[in-house]
């Protein structure tokens, strides 16, 4: 007797949504992989060009010496890392970094410095930056730490883009990993990022000891902001030696990939970016995190102090899987696409 298979072609789409509850995120991650990565992928069809991957480069404007307590980080002060303390860079020299970024195919360059906070004498320093980067012609962006709501205008002002500042991880597991600062001063300065007309670049790091259900709640916590990131930076745990987390567990790489593909579901339009720990990843997990939905990554040897595979490895992967690098801007769905005889048809 023969046996009928059934093909789901059209998987679950569930609306665009801001009041997720922990408990639907949860049931998500909880799916047959196949069947997660599935839905993800076609909502990723949707309203991105799948085989486009955006560059981005990060470079440490200034390193080390930072007042934080953040367990993953080897530029806190409180920390024995072996890390040398560097002041702010000269602005030729960003601009220098920034010319070969664009030269190495980079369209965003974004710019970090090790404060809590900065002054606006500091800024002023910062926005000088940010205006000689976007004279070269790339989308600028800066993760500076805590901003006031007056700060964020004058770098909106400036002609900044995109600002950076990560959740990190759950509300309930945050006081495990940082205790100078609450979450709520992170989510305060999305706001004052988001009320300056600013896009945000807001994500969080895997495999610091967190459980499923923070992972969940992490992803709600950014789901659920009144307008979804623009871009969500997905990272995985770098283990530096002299950091609290130095001896964290390794992490599940399918579980990564599983929490990339609810990061599309819950924000379809972000840009999700596979960013720190690649050098710990396989080819093949990123393959499967790129038809997730991640469509960017960080180029470069370093993501501010911590190694990124090399730019020659990054181009026999992308040649490897047909992808090419997106232009400029955000990446778009095509109008219609084919998979194996599977035609959908422009919405």
């Amino acid at each position: 007797m023969s046996q009928q298979i059934s093909i789901q072609m059209a998987p679950d789409r569930p609306a665009v949504r801001h009041d997720w509850r922990v408990d639907e995120i949860e049931a998500w991650l909880a799916r047959p992989f196949n069947d997660l990565v599935f839905t993800a992928h076609a909502i990723h069809r949707e309203h991105h060009d799948p085989n486009a991957i955006q560059i981005s480069t990060l470079l440490s404007i200034k390193t080390g010496a930072c007042p934080e307590d953040c367990g993953y980080c080897p530029q806190s002060a409180r920390f024995d890392t072996a890390l040398k303390r560097e002041p702010l860079l000269p602005l030729n020299d960003v601009v220098a970094s920034a010319k070969a970024a664009r030269a190495g195919g980079a369209t965003r360059f974004c710019m970090g410095a090790a404060w809590r906070n900065p002054t606006d004498k500091q800024l002023d320093k910062v926005i000088e930056m940010v205006r000689a980067v976007k004279a070269l012609g790339l989308e600028t962006c800066v993760t500076l730490g805590m901003l006031t709501a007056a700060q964020a205008r004058r770098l909106q002002a400036a002609g900044l883009e995109f600002y950076n500042h990560n959740l990190d991880t759950s509300p309930e597991f945050y006081g495990n990993i940082i205790t100078t600062r609450v979450y709520q001063d992170r989510l305060d300065t999305l706001a004052h990022v988001r009320d300056a007309g600013l896009s945000v670049c807001s994500g969080g790091i895997l495999g610091m000891g967190e459980s499923r259900r923070d992972r969940a709640r992490l992803l709600q916590q950014l789901a659920n902001l009144p307008q979804h990131p623009e871009s969500v930076p997905i990272n995985l745990l770098v283990r530096v030696e002299g950091t609290p987390l130095f001896d964290a567990a390794s992490f599940d790489p399918l579980e990564f990939v599983r929490t990339i593909a609810a990061a599309r579901i819950l924000m379809p339009k972000s840009i999700v970016r596979l960013s720190a720990g690649r050098t710990s990843m396989s080819d093949e997990q990123q393959a499967l995190c790129f038809f997730a939905g991640a469509n960017s990554i960080f180029y470069g040897e370093k993501l501010l102090t911590t190694p990124n595979p090399q730019t020659d490895s990054d181009a026999r992967l992308f040649e490897r899987l047909g992808l090419k690098r997106l232009s400029a801007g955000p990446a778009s769905a095509p109008d219609c696409y084919t998979i194996r005889g599977l035609k959908r048809l422009p919405r």
